[in-house]
């Protein structure tokens, strides 16, 4: 969650209290007491354009 967090530039204690109310950026699952937050939905919503790491430069 911090990591997201900080990828939308909100605060960790702000990102938690969104994820509360269901108003996080995109969407959360909540596991008991964690919170996670897909890889996936958070750079769709970003606009985050994925290269791939290991493509050989030929």
């Amino acid at each position: 969650m911090e990591t997201a967090a900080a990828a939308f530039g909100i605060g960790r204690t702000t990102a938690y209290d969104l994820a509360r109310r269901g108003q996080f950026p995109c969407r959360v699952i909540r596991a008991g007491r964690l919170f996670r937050v897909n890889t996936s939905d958070r750079v769709k919503v970003l606009g985050i354009r994925a290269t791939p790491t290991n493509a050989s430069k030929d």
